[in-house]
């Protein structure tokens, strides 16, 4: 555990992903145990145990061993902003300090989940007295399941693909899927990248990035025909794949959900095998793709009734075709991935997946229009593809842009707000705002983000000066401050209290030039709902 809290501590105190590499190049060429490189690599991937103790017996247990108050605890607890370190701060020194290995330790907490309260808690309190500081931060971070650092998937891959001399496009294939450290080696991972370790393994994800209009714009027009445009659809990206004979959904965030989209297996009846397609689930009713709040009644549901199943119906709506009768096909152009991609749904027709229709355009100034119907098509935007593309792995500028419709936005007071974690724990960051319904205010929206840090700091000053309630971390204050909120959509909602949800809510501008007066109403919210 030692040399892993040490990789830790030296990977938080750098910034340059260069360094970063380096720290983890180190570690893999150094580190003797095959099993703890597997936990490395799973935990700055993002694969994590569930949680096996509650956070409220954490917090008693600590404050018990570290012979302080609860409130006295939980008062650390709202500055520090994180559990985690809060206990490792409050915890006296260990007086039995043992040194393990960092798959011993993961395996001790995964062993808890099947354990009695008292018994856990004697488990808890021995690892406690046999960490020191930094270790019990992790040891705690693993028990949440909060466990994060300045590292991303890429930087891993680059780490792996540099260590090991391998191409990073393998790698990354490699990471992919539902694998874990139980349910493979370090070797069929890693160090045999020809080897597939599980025949239903999809591939990395092209991920596009906004469209700077000023800065492409001239590029774009001077050379429209080389690009092709289809609608951005409003729903949950994946990928089909068929192989051996059978079908495979993955969502784009490695989950496995074919069991969730029952309706797409029809797929499983094809002739054809040994495909993957890259593509966008969509709840789709008579008359086309319905809004995303429909998906998420799917989505959230671990057991799928048959009148969910008619009442949300989803379809598959094919963007690029990445692999054809078991050849990997991303190196070739888009064009012709398109075409292999609009003949295999020909030959195998299937009434549950769709082809993504590619929109005509002359210009730039048509395209433009077709973009401002986007919402009338259920669609957020266009996406703009060049035609000689390859499919890329990741998030890359230049082949792919997202050029969506600009946000809804509105006018609302703050009325909640809460401390943040992390570097933002001595700020109020996490706010509830409202709007008006009559005489009334009613919460319409949380936000974490949009503010500058030096609004921020203005605003936690405010909100500290004008506090009416506590709600132990979350304080009232006066309907006096105005922000202008952007959200990309609305839905019906029973779950809450104003009966609209908005989608990806987010502070677009403190509004300190307009008055309470003049915040938007639930009324103006109900208009945008048609």
């Amino acid at each position: 555990m030692k040399r892993f809290s040490k990789l830790f501590s030296d990977l938080d105190q750098t910034t340059r992903n260069s360094k970063k590499i380096a720290l983890l190049s180190n570690y893999y060429k150094e580190e003797k145990s095959p099993e703890d490189k597997l936990w490395v690599t799973a935990l700055f991937t993002h694969r994590r145990s569930p949680r096996s103790v509650s956070t409220r017996l954490l917090r008693e247990w600590a404050s018990e061993f570290a012979q302080i108050p609860l409130w006295l605890f939980e008062e650390n607890y709202h500055i520090v902003g994180d559990l985690a370190e809060t206990i490792a701060l409050v915890l006296p020194s260990s007086s039995n300090p043992i040194d393990r290995s960092l798959t011993y330790w993961i395996k001790y907490i995964m062993q808890l989940k099947e354990l009695e309260e008292e018994e856990k808690k004697k488990k808890i309190l021995s690892a406690w007295n046999q960490l020191d500081s930094t270790e019990r931060f992790l040891f705690n971070k693993f028990i949440t399941g909060g466990f994060r650092v300045g590292v991303s998937s890429q930087t891993i891959v680059r780490a792996l693909a540099f260590t090991f001399a391998q191409e990073e496009s393998v790698v990354m294939h490699q990471l992919m899927g539902n694998w874990d450290p139980g349910n493979i080696t370090w070797e069929a991972l890693v160090e045999r990248p020809g080897q597939e370790a599980f025949v239903s393994k999809p591939y990395p994800f092209y991920l596009s990035y906004a469209l700077e209009e000023d800065k492409y714009r001239e590029e774009l027009t001077m050379k429209t025909k080389e690009w092709s445009a289809e609608w951005k659809w409003d729903g949950m990206r994946g990928q089909l794949i068929k192989r051996g004979g059978a079908l495979y959904l993955w969502s784009r965030g490695e989950e496995l959900v074919t069991d969730k989209f029952p309706e797409l297996t029809e797929g499983a009846k094809w002739g054809e095998d040994n495909w993957a397609i890259d593509g966008e689930i969509l709840a789709y009713g008579d008359s086309g793709p319905l809004d995303f709040g429909y998906l998420q009644t799917r989505m959230g549901r671990k057991l799928l009734s048959k009148s969910l199943l008619q009442k949300v119906p989803v379809k598959f709506m094919a963007y690029d075709l990445l692999e054809y009768k078991g050849m990997d096909i991303r190196e070739l152009p888009l064009w012709q991935r398109r075409e292999q991609l609009s003949r295999l749904l020909e030959q195998n027709p299937s009434q549950n997946i769709l082809i993504s229709p590619q929109i005509e355009f002359q210009n730039w100034e048509e395209l433009s229009q077709i973009r401002s119907t986007a919402r009338e098509n259920m669609a957020e935007g266009l996406m703009l593809k060049h035609r000689d593309g390859t499919y890329l792995s990741g998030r890359k500028k230049g082949g792919m842009w997202k050029w969506k419709l600009d946000p809804y936005s509105i006018d609302v007071v703050l009325l909640y707000a809460q401390r943040g974690h992390g570097r933002r724990a001595s700020l109020f960051s996490d706010f509830t705002f409202a709007v008006k319904d009559g005489d009334k205010m009613v919460p319409i929206a949380k936000a974490y983000s949009g503010l500058t840090d030096k609004e921020l700091s203005a605003v936690s000053a405010w909100v500290k000066k004008n506090t009416l309630e506590k709600f132990g971390p979350v304080v009232s204050v006066p309907a006096e401050l105005v922000f202008e909120l952007a959200f990309e959509g609305l839905a019906l909602s029973t779950r809450h209290k104003s009966g609209i949800a908005l989608r990806f809510p987010r502070v677009k501008q403190w509004r300190n030039d307009k008055k309470v007066e003049e915040i938007d109403t639930l009324d103006s919210l109900r208009k945008l709902l048609g």
